[in-house]
This record gives structure tokens, C-alpha cells and sequence, in this order.
């Protein structure tokens, strides 16, 4: 009888274990996650750090675009968005503080758990979490949401879909992934990636929506009006599930949020000054203080709001496509760098205020040290040494002007890198031994403002060098398809670099995508010890070990010597309407795509 009875208990344990397990959050649950260390804010938070909870509702913000667009489905490779609507409109699991390096708190989800080695990962959905047309997330949205986007979806959203092992829901809330390899960013990527209602795609094609319906998601903004090409205009969804959570308090404090598409920058510009739009951000430190002096702003009805950060520099610049010649010669590559008067062109386009750009991850820890590699760093890069450009291990800087228009000591050596890998002139033309020309063509998108200014400025010593280059400037929807299928000599390239890189890295520069079409990696890296590196960094252990990893990768990508570099953007510059009011408090980031939107508000005088 004892037995028996012992049994009972036992299996009414089992079972009551069981029903816990579907329901609650689990022991190991947890309301953040970091990939390093804890997170900053305890379960209790009341707001981000940098958010005002008493900010007021209401009003509008008009922003200006250049271009314009074709389609309000952000999440496919096909047509061109609003660069804006993805951040605005559309909500994950998990979102990001950016006060921190990386670290992710619960939004559609109320807690995250993890394995001891991440092999794993578990969301347990909100109950009160909903799409903007009021039915509720459920499990199978958030499945067929990471299939989907995985599968058909834009080729960000692939690289995690291929490193799932399986995704299954684990409860009536729950749903689990398991991962295929040993990689502990992967958890803190699941949980970002969007969530869209399955149902509203039943019998239609996600890829082919263009204008004709946008996904539905969950966050506070819908789309209320639009005009193709011309402005896009979201209204705050009053009815928003989210407007109590902690992290949403004192954001997304607009009604409404409106974007205007111009031909180019100085119309733009001009539209701001009229008082059409309401806030505008400026890339030109030499524009920021010599043109920002028109009546509105002697007045205070427009202000001037810089915005410091602390985040890499990132890559912003001309990228070569390595694919095909002569830029797959790093010392062509090197000659272009040596032509391009960076000094000079920097005083005449900004007045020389810009710092620049140094390596990919300058202006913060993670980038590579001056002069030879050493310690872990150069432990890393050594098994790859037959195989890196000159400089990767002994030590690469960009090349330096004297400041004049001239530039002659570095277009002789231009001219001797260029003899060296086969081209001489010829009959007053820069050819190869078969006689063919260099000639090359510089792709810009329509309103591409200051590049063209830099590109004209590159031309002329692209004579002196007897190279002949073209610019072929091409609308949006052009830009983006001559993009998409890497069909360009060179194009204007910027990419934004966090404090704590990760998996993102793979797609920037890693071989397996080179060749895709729509791959980020733009200039086509294909290298051994670009792979290994970003292997390593993924699985570090320790912050030393990471660091080392992002240096040596910092110097594989500097010396590979694939982008010309131009101006850092080391301050954010917004001008704006008197009444559109911020914190003043920013986070460690600075502007991101989304401040202004989330965390600043609309006051009434």
C-alpha cells in the first residue's frame, strides 16, 4: 500500500510539474538578456534611462526623404520602403536598450530562459500582446513569422533560420529554438527578429505585396495614409496593447508620424526651412554651421540639438566591388585610396571639422591598435599570414595628404602600385598589357547630395592618374535593384557598427554570401581569416577574448582595403521644431534610427 501510494504521489508531482512547465514562467526565466554580463535594469524598471514616463501625447513629427518608395513590405528583398517604417511600425519578442552594448528586454515576451550554453532559447509570449488590428500573437504567428522570414524573407533574416536546428512551441505562451551550432549571440537574435500575423497571409504571396497591403504587426504606429513615391504617413494606434509596459513608457509619445520624399538634399532643405518639415537631421558639420542661420532659427522657432555617442565609427565611404577587375587587386585598391585626397576634400565638402574615419571600429575600444599585431591579436591572424594583404600584421594606415589640391607624393605612388599590378599609360590612357582601358563608373542614388560634391572632386585626379571615371546617378527603386544583383564599379557604402558585434558580422563580410544577390557584403570579402575571426568572436568567452577578436578583424577589413573612407559622423545633428521636445538624457548610441521617434515628444506652446 505504501508503494502504491508512493507511486500516486509521484505521478501527481509529475503531472503537476508538467501543467507548471506549460503555464508559468520557468525558474530560469528571466525578464532581460545580455551577451555579456547582466543587465543593467532589475525587473522593476520604471522607464528606459533615456525616456521621459511623464512625457506628454500628441502631435505630429514630419520627417524628409530623398527618393522615393514602391513598396510598404519591409521584410522582402523586392522594392524599395521607407528606410523608417520597419523601425516604426513593426515589434519583436525582445527589444533593445540602447544605453547598453547589447542587452534586450521583454516586449511580445514576458520572460526569456536560456540553456547554461544557449543551445537553446524559450520566449514566453505576453497574454495581453496583439496585432494593430486587435487579435492576439499567438505561437503559431511567432513560428511562422521565423519560417517565413527565414525562407522567402529579405536575406537579413536568413542567416539565423539557417543555424536553427528546430523552433516548436513548448507550451500555450512558449515557444522554444534550438540552435545547430555552438554560437552564443544566437538567443539575443532570436529575439529580435519581427513578428507578423500568419493569418493576413493565408492564400497571397508575402514576397509580391509591393503597395497593395503592408504586414500587419504589433507595434504602436500603423499606416493611415500614403501617396507612392511622395509621403507615408502613420497614426499612433490608441487601442496599442504595449503604451503601460516599462519599456514603452515616455515612448512613442507622437500621433502621428509623417515622412515627405524629395528629388534631392537641397530641396529637402528647403522644405525645412519653409516649415513643411519638422525635423531634420544634418550630416555636414561645414552645413550645420554656416547654412543653419536662416530666420526660423535666429528666432528659436527651429533648434539645434547635437547628440554625443560613444559607438564605433562604422564604414562610410566608396566600396569597390572586389568581384571583378581591376578591384580585385589590392594594389589597385591601394592606388585608389593613395588618389583620393581625403585631406582636401574634407575641408572643401565640410569645412574640415569631420574627423576621419581610421578602421572600421574607430572611436571606440574594439578598434586595432597602431603598428604591429601583437598578443592574441596577432595569434589570430598568424595562421592566416600567406593569405593577408600587406599591413594586416605589421601594421596599416591610411593614406595621408599634404592638404593641397595637388596631392603629388601620393599620386606617384599611386601611379608606381598601378605599374606594378600591369597598368601604364598608354597613348594618354591608363591600359593594361592587353590594351584595355581603366574605366570605371561610380553608381549614386538620386539626392545623394555631398557624395556627388566628393565624387566630382575624385574625378579630377582619377585624369591626372589617366583613369577614366564615370557617375551614373539613378533614381531609388534603380539604386536599390543595381544593389541587389552587386552590379557596380564602385557605390557610396555605409555600415552602422555596434559595441558589441556578432552574427551581423557574417553577413557584412563573411564568404558564405559574397556572391548572393542582395548580400550586405557589398564589396565581396572573401577570406579565410575574415571567417575564422568571426567564428572566434561569436564564441568568446571572455570580454579580453572578444576584443582581440573584433581588433584582428578590424585589421583584416582596413588593410583588405576594400572602402575609401570619408568623415566620421561623430556627433548626431538634428534641427527641429521648437516644440518637439527631448529628454536630453542620450543613450550610450546616440541618435539611432528610432530615437527620435520613440523617446522624443510634441509640447504646445
Amino acid at each position: 500500500m505504501g508503494s502504491e501510494y508512493f507511486h500516486l504521489v509521484t505521478l501527481r508531482g509529475t503531472v503537476l510539474g508538467a501543467i507548471l512547465a506549460l503555464c508559468g514562467p520557468a525558474a530560469g526565466a528571466d525578464h532581460a538578456i545580455a551577451m555579456y554580463g547582466d543587465p543593467a535594469l532589475p525587473p522593476d524598471f520604471v522607464s528606459l534611462p533615456y525616456a521621459n514616463p511623464e512625457a506628454p501625447k500628441g502631435g505630429r513629427a514630419v520627417f524628409g526623404n530623398t527618393g522615393g518608395f514602391d513598396s510598404l513590405n519591409p521584410f522582402v528583398r523586392k522594392g524599395t520602403v521607407p528606410w523608417q517604417f520597419r523601425f516604426w511600425a513593426y515589434e519583436s519578442l525582445m527589444a533593445r536598450s540602447w544605453d547598453e552594448p547589447f542587452t534586450l528586454y521583454g516586449l511580445l515576451a514576458e520572460s526569456v530562459e536560456t540553456a547554461p550554453d544557449r543551445s537553446w532559447v524559450e520566449f514566453t509570449l505576453r497574454e495581453e500582446a496583439r496585432f494593430s488590428d486587435g487579435t492576439p500573437v499567438t505561437v503559431d504567428d511567432v513560428i511562422w513569422s521565423y519560417e517565413t522570414l527565414g525562407t522567402v524573407g529579405h536575406l537579413r533574416y536568413r542567416g539565423l533560420w539557417s543555424r536553427v536546428e528546430r523552433i516548436e512551441q513548448t507550451g500555450p505562451r512558449k515557444v522554444r529554438l534550438r540552435f545547430s551550432e555552438e554560437n552564443r549571440e544566437l538567443a539575443l537574435i532570436a529575439g529580435m527578429r519581427p513578428i507578423l500575423k500568419k493569418a493576413q497571409w493565408a492564400g497571397k504571396d508575402f514576397t509580391a505585396s509591393g503597395l497593395s497591403e503592408a504586414p500587419i504587426g504589433t507595434a504602436a504606429y500603423v499606416v493611415s495614409a500614403f501617396d507612392a513615391g511622395r509621403s507615408l504617413t502613420l497614426r499612433r494606434n490608441p487601442d496599442y496593447w504595449g503604451r503601460d509596459l516599462p519599456f514603452r513608457r515616455g515612448t512613442q509619445n507622437f500621433d502621428e508620424l509623417r515622412i515627405e520624399f524629395f528629388g534631392d538634399q537641397s530641396v529637402l532643405f528647403e522644405a525645412f526651412k519653409a516649415g513643411e518639415l519638422t525635423v531634420l537631421r544634418e550630416y555636414n558639420a561645414d552645413a550645420w554651421d554656416t547654412l543653419y542661420d536662416f530666420p526660423a532659427v535666429r528666432s528659436g522657432d527651429v533648434v539645434k540639438t547635437e547628440i554625443p555617442h560613444n559607438r564605433p565609427s562604422g564604414m562610410t565611404g566608396f566600396v569597390m566591388n572586389t568581384r571583378r577587375a581591376p578591384f580585385d587587386d589590392w594594389r589597385v585598391r591601394e592606388a585608389m585610396l593613395l588618389a583620393f585626397n581625403f585631406e582636401f576634400i574634407n575641408d572643401t565638402v565640410t569645412g574640415g571639422v569631420q574627423p576621419r574615419i581610421t578602421s572600421f571600429f574607430s572611436n571606440s575600444e574594439l578598434a586595432m591598435r597602431a603598428g604591429p599585431a601583437t598578443g592574441a591579436v596577432r595569434d589570430l591572424l598568424a595562421p592566416h599570414a600567406t593569405e593577408l594583404p600587406p599591413g594586416t600584421l605589421e601594421g596599416y594606415a591610411l593614406p595621408v595628404s599634404d592638404g593641397t589640391a595637388r596631392n603629388r607624393r601620393n599620386l606617384r605612388q599611386a601611379v608606381k602600385l598601378l605599374a606594378e599590378a600591369g597598368w601604364t599609360v598608354q597613348t594618354g590612357q591608363l591600359r593594361n598589357t592587353a590594351g584595355q582601358p581603366f574605366e570605371i563608373s561610380v553608381l549614386l542614388r538620386q539626392g545623394a547630395g555631398d557624395m556627388k560634391a566628393v565624387v566630382e572632386i575624385y574625378t579630377r585626379a582619377m585624369e591626372r592618374l589617366g583613369i577614366v571615371m564615370t557617375t551614373e546617378v539613378v533614381d531609388n527603386a534603380q539604386f536599390a535593384a543595381r544593389e541587389a544583383e552587386l552590379d557596380f564599379d564602385m557605390t557610396t557604402f555605409r555600415r552602422d557598427l555596434s559595441l558589441s558585434p556578432g552574427n551581423e558580422q557574417r553577413l557584412y563580410w563573411g564568404s558564405e554570401t559574397a556572391d548572393q544577390p542582395g548580400t550586405r557584403n557589398l564589396m565581396g570579402v572573401r577570406s579565410a581569416a575574415a571567417d575564422a575571426v568571426i567564428d572566434h568572436l561569436l564564441n568568446a568567452q571572455s570580454r579580453e577574448d572578444f576584443l582581440s577578436a573584433v581588433r584582428a578583424l578590424d585589421r583584416i577589413l582596413t588593410a583588405g582595403r576594400y572602402v575609401i573612407p570619408i568623415w566620421q559622423f561623430d556627433i548626431g545633428r538634428v534641427a527641429h521644431d521648437r516644440q518637439i521636445r527631448h529628454p536630453g538624457n542620450f543613450p550610450v548610441y546616440g541618435d539611432r534610427p528610432g530615437l527620435i521617434a520613440d523617446t522624443w515628444w510634441y509640447e504646445a506652446e
